[in-house]
């Protein structure tokens, strides 16, 4: 009786090991370790739709096989479909909402959601950086309780759409003796 309780505080199973304390070792080796418990057995595969979803490219899994049915996944360049099964060192495109794509290179396989910080450990991030803030195009505001835009208004902003290359240039309307209309 007496060896058991020896055998199992030298082993760190008995009752009061570890102290209760977490060190930033005993941290990352339980991301490895929550990483490895959603990752596919031996021999097994994991479909497209569900690994970008596990990582967090996708909200859902639904949408992860909404976005491959349109067109917006591709594994090495090709057009895939959900049911395409993804392998260590394959590059996936997944083009987001607003345009933007993420570009990322597959490093580890994992079939279950986890965490964002082990999710990031299953990826090579090689996205470009979205676009700086400045580059985009002014929106027209107007002051609150300012109504609806006059004809005169909905000229200038159309004057100022196509300036800013937004749209075609309106044509200059006049009147019989040569004044501009606006």
């Amino acid at each position: 009786m007496a060896s058991d309780s020896v055998s199992d505080s030298a082993s760190g199973t008995g009752v009061g090991a570890g102290g209760g304390s977490h060190t930033a070792s005993s941290t990352a080796s339980s991301t490895a370790d929550a990483a490895r418990a959603a990752g596919p057995g031996a021999g097994e595969s994991v479909r497209i739709d569900s690994w970008i979803w596990s990582v967090r490219l996708a909200k859902t899994r639904s949408a992860g096989a909404t976005a491959c049915r349109g067109g917006h996944v591709k594994v090495n360049g090709e057009r895939v479909k959900a049911a395409y099964n993804v392998r260590v060192g394959d590059e996936v495109r997944v083009r987001q909402a607003g345009g933007h794509e993420r570009v990322v290179i597959v490093k580890r396989l994992i079939r279950k959601r986890v965490g964002a910080p082990v999710a990031v450990e299953c990826y090579v991030d090689n996205s470009p950086p979205p676009p700086p803030r400045a580059a985009v195009a002014p929106v027209a505001i107007r002051d609150r309780g300012a109504g609806r835009p006059t004809k005169r208004d909905r000229r200038d902003m159309d004057r100022l759409r196509a300036t800013l290359g937004a749209g075609p240039v309106p044509p200059t309307e006049q009147h019989r003796d040569g004044r501009d209309k606006s």
